[in-house]
């Protein structure tokens, strides 16, 4: 919706990193360019005989843009969708510019709000700051607790970097205090040329193992974590939508305020132009974005990865990591995530609490031991326990959050079903911005051209990799884990998108989405900037 924020957080991908085309675009989405938005997502939802789509209106700050206008939006996007398709509208902004009339405006016109915050007091949000060097806090702590005490069914969730300088509990029962039904913890944006801050040892890793300790003690679900609903549900065999974790292809794509269709803006922490495709919803469809090459480079699944990570038992529940943090200049994408470390001793550490509850082997707990893997847990018995409990499907298309700031993510859509076990059984944790994980029987039709092939055009063309250390080991304080990585074929679907102001997920490539499947588009509004947008002092802006 807009390209500008009104805040200059540290660390932003997308103002602070190598990629500046928001300079080259407007501040805000013109009507143009919204309204004809609006006419490809009802086109794809018609197409693809999609039930639910997710519309994530985002920036840049969104609300520079008047709640008046996304109300406008979301309104013109179930207007024009097939009967039958439902439209998960959310918002995601920093807070700072929330009122109760705009609020007001926002629920009336049936659009939840998510908010990006890095903890519950102003020692965490030190990094959010405005264009002054002013802190944020003030302003984005009125916003939250406002969202909380008078619009609670608004309310979609907290989305927070995790920063390994912070004291993990005390930072996620901070964020207990504003009360969230769902939050997100995010892993900042690096990779092997521009690593991530602080990236010594699994300190990452360690902060998360943390904060899932608490969460688990807690003995009841005091708030959704999607990455830990997740990573619990493909440990036990159950498919999972997250760009995180897992096999399943990543399938959004964004709209700039110029009308350019982009890949996932997480992409412009790698170079300069890694998200640009070339296409505008002026001219091209988004059945003809499936079939850019870096978009169909990400539906190869386990294909598209560095030979370590197929070699790797924790590959069905890993999937390689977040697909920005596997570059590295001059090899491209085909490299373990610069968190390999990391996330091999979160997933163990989850997989050893699961086992320990249900008395599971001690080699790492269900999914992680071979045959194990899209089974139940190694002593062939469910696993149960507060992370478990409740289907993850039973969440609504909008129980997470969107995926915004320093790790955009969208909803998935049309997706083909991954073959073998994982592709049968419940659901995966919730949905980021309104996506589901396909089961098994409800998703058909047969993937195109676009969903085959894993080669990656130009600059996002695979290269050696071995250059890039090979973590595969056991992790130092977590049990060993044996087996080989399961086997079968990955899931196949549409994959990511990028940057801007209108983003919409794609549905199946090729084949249609059948009419048991969940496939979810998306609105992405633009990317961010700073700019004009610079003088726009915090808790002002549009009305």
């Amino acid at each position: 919706m807009h390209g500008r924020c009104n805040l200059a957080c540290t660390y932003c991908y997308l103002y602070e990193g190598p990629d500046s085309s928001w300079r080259e675009r407007p501040a805000a989405a013109s009507a143009a360019v919204l309204e004809r938005t609006a006419q490809r997502i009802a086109e794809h939802a018609a197409r693809h005989a999609l039930r639910d789509l997710a519309l994530v209106l985002h920036g840049g700050e969104p609300l520079l843009a008047g709640a008046g206008p996304l109300a406008a939006v979301a309104g013109r996007v179930r207007e024009l969708v097939p009967s039958g398709c439902q439209v998960h509208a959310t918002v995601q902004t920093n807070a700072t510019l929330l009122t109760a009339e705009r609020l007001a405006v926002l629920a009336d016109a049936g659009i939840r709000v998510g908010i990006s915050l890095d903890g519950g007091t102003a020692a965490h949000n030190r990094r959010r700051v405005d264009h002054a060097g002013r802190p944020s806090w003030p302003a984005a702590a009125r916003g939250a607790r406002l969202v909380a005490e008078r619009f609670p069914e608004a309310y979609a969730g907290l989305l927070t970097v995790v920063d390994p300088t912070l004291d993990p509990v005390e930072t996620y029962e901070s964020l207990l205090g504003l009360r969230p039904p769902a939050l997100d913890l995010l892993l900042p944006h690096g990779n092997w040329s521009a690593p991530p801050p602080g990236r010594t040892g699994v300190r990452y890793g360690d902060w998360l193992c943390a904060v899932f300790d608490r969460w688990w003690a807690a003995g009841r679900r005091e708030v959704r974590v999607r990455l830990f609903e997740e990573c619990v549900a493909l440990l036990l065999g159950m498919p999972a939508a997250t760009e995180a974790l897992g096999l399943a292809p990543f399938d959004a794509v964004v709209v700039e305020t110029d009308g350019s269709i982009e890949q996932v803006d997480s992409l412009k922490s790698a170079y300069p132009g890694a998200a640009r495709t070339g296409l505008d919803v002026f001219r091209h469809t988004f059945d003809e974005a499936l079939r850019h090459p870096g978009v169909a480079a990400r539906q190869a699944g386990a294909a598209s990865l560095a030979d370590q990570c197929r070699a790797c038992p924790l590959l069905r529940v890993c999937g390689g990591g977040h697909y920005a943090h596997r570059y590295r200049a001059g090899h491209g994408f085909r490299n373990p995530s610069v968190y390999c470390a990391d996330l091999q001793r979160f997933i163990r550490h989850v997989a050893s609490r699961l086992a320990a509850a249900t008395g599971g082997p001690a080699s790492g707990g269900p999914a992680l031991d071979g045959p194990a893997v899209g089974g139940p847990a190694g002593n062939g018995q469910p696993v149960t326990g507060p992370a478990a409990a409740g289907p993850p499907d039973a969440y609504p298309p909008d129980a997470y959050p969107p995926d915004a700031g320093p790790a955009v993510a969208g909803p998935s859509v049309g997706r083909q079903p991954a073959a073998g076990p994982s592709a049968t059984g419940p659901s995966s944790a919730g949905a980021t911005s309104g996506h589901r994980s396909a089961t098994g029987p409800s998703v058909t039709g047969t993937p195109g051209p676009s969903a085959t092939g894993s080669a990656q055009a130009g600059p996002t063309a695979a290269g050696p990799t071995s250059a890039v250390p090979t973590v595969v080991g056991p992790v130092p304080g977590e049990p060993a884990v044996t087996g080989a990585a399961s086997a079968g074929p990955v899931a196949v679907g549409a994959v990511s998108a990028g940057t801007g102001a209108v983003g919409a997920a794609l549905a199946g490539a090729g084949g249609s989405a059948g009419p048991g499947s969940d496939g979810v588009a998306a609105v992405w509004p633009v990317a961010n900037g700073s700019g004009a947008a610079g003088t726009v002092p915090i808790g002002e802006g549009a009305t």
